[in-house]
């Protein structure tokens, strides 16, 4: 593997950890596209740090259980906005 793309993956591992932030919010703040975070943090990291992995895991597992409620919540705003 590449060192600069093992660099950009240790550097979206240490921002989800230290931010919390989402796949997509990582994506954008990277520049690249979010199968490539997902891919990066869920394959590449595996490889690259074990113990990172662990630590991502975690958030990415969170993120996912609460998916639901998140996109629930942003609908209800987005339909509150339109009829405000």
């Amino acid at each position: 593997m590449p060192y600069n793309i093992k660099a950009r993956v240790i550097k979206e591992a240490n921002y989800i950890i230290q931010t919390g932030k989402t796949v997509r919010e990582i994506s954008k703040y990277f520049n690249v596209s979010k199968s490539t975070v997902h891919n990066d943090l869920r394959k590449r990291l595996k490889c690259i740090d074990l113990n990172l992995y662990d630590k991502v895991n975690k958030i990415l597992v969170y993120h996912y259980k609460i998916k639901h409620i998140n996109g629930g919540e942003k609908t209800k705003l987005k339909y509150q906005e339109r009829t405000a």
